[in-house]
């Protein structure tokens, strides 16, 4: 007997649970990846090393040697898109092929992709209209919302699709909420903090928001305050109820990220913004968004996705559509 042909495994292939994990969770991990390369292009002055969109130049569509440093640092972020389209491909290819499928899944996989493509065209926007603070902000915030996505499809990939079940009192869980929201306002006061301070991301460019650096400095840090007392509050909450022990690792973890994240944070302040201490605040801003966001998500819980014990339930849902 032939073994099957090459077209014939592709139709049949299924990847298996772990394939399908890795994958979501290599789409939250190039969404961070870009949001640190797109700092370090900004914080070099390297936003516009290539001052045209989508080509490089007027007559390249890649950066030229006579462009320097700055133009291979732009055009080597534009090319990380690129390899996050290629993941986020992945992804979709694996939910879709997974068996049996989960439609939310496959869902926040093609939310990934619009989000890409959305963030490639702001990120043409923000070339387009020299670096302008209102869509640079823009664009890393987008970023954030990738991230959010990103991590909702990572948790989801390790859970059925059934209906969530509560495991900390309503109070606690708006609590969780109210924290998330306080988290993503000290995100969005760090692009104001960002937008007016010296890094404009290109030497030319003069225009910034119309608020000194100190008093955006000070916002933010009064949001920030504000999360870790949320987050310290939400931990004693989480004790004194008998919550569930992962819920209050998670919170610790929360806490922890936070607290390393305001030390850099006044260690860069008071040392005028090295360009190192920046980027790892920046690559920070996401850690401290992605613990509060598996916090948030982490106050429920769905049964363990596991494919083999499903199949006889996906059995009986097929026998039951062929008998209608």
């Amino acid at each position: 007997m032939s073994s099957p042909s090459l077209m014939a495994r592709i139709r049949t292939w299924a990847p298996s649970d772990r394939t399908v994990r890795l994958a979501c969770l290599a789409v939250l991990v190039m969404n961070v990846v870009i949001v640190v390369t797109g700092g370090a292009v900004r914080l070099t002055g390297s936003g516009l090393g290539c001052p045209t969109w989508p080509t490089c130049t007027g007559s390249s569509l890649v950066a030229t040697p006579e462009m320097g440093i700055h133009g291979a640092i732009e055009f080597g972020n534009r090319t990380l898109t690129g390899v996050l389209s290629v993941v986020v491909g992945w992804a979709i290819i694996t939910t879709m092929r997974q068996r049996p499928r989960r439609a939310a899944l496959v869902r926040l996989a093609w939310a990934q992709l619009a989000g890409v493509a959305a963030q490639a065209l702001l990120g043409g926007v923000t070339v387009l209209t020299g670096l302008a603070p209102l869509t640079v902000a823009g664009h890393f915030l987008l970023s954030m919302a990738l991230i959010a996505g990103a991590t909702a499809l990572w948790v989801r990939s390790g859970e059925t699709d059934e209906p969530a079940r509560p495991l900390v009192r309503r109070e606690l869980r708006a609590l969780g909420t109210l924290l998330v929201v306080v988290v993503g306002v000290a995100v969005a006061l760090g692009t104001v903090v960002t937008g007016s301070g010296p890094h404009s991301g290109d030497p030319d460019v003069t225009h910034r928001f119309p608020i000194s650096p100190a008093a955006a400095a000070q916002l933010h840090a009064d949001a920030a305050f504000l999360t870790v007392g949320l987050s310290v509050a939400l931990w004693f909450a989480l004790r004194a109820t008998d919550a569930p022990a992962s819920v209050r690792v998670r919170t610790r973890d929360l806490i922890l990220v936070e607290l390393a994240q305001g030390l850099i944070g006044y260690v860069q302040y008071f040392t005028h913004l090295p360009i190192l201490l920046v980027g790892i605040h920046m690559l920070g801003s996401c850690l401290v968004w992605v613990a509060a966001l598996r916090l948030y998500l982490g106050m429920r819980e769905r049964p363990r996705w596991s494919a083999q014990a499903l199949k006889p339930v996906a059995a009986e849902r097929q026998q039951a559509a062929n008998a209608a």
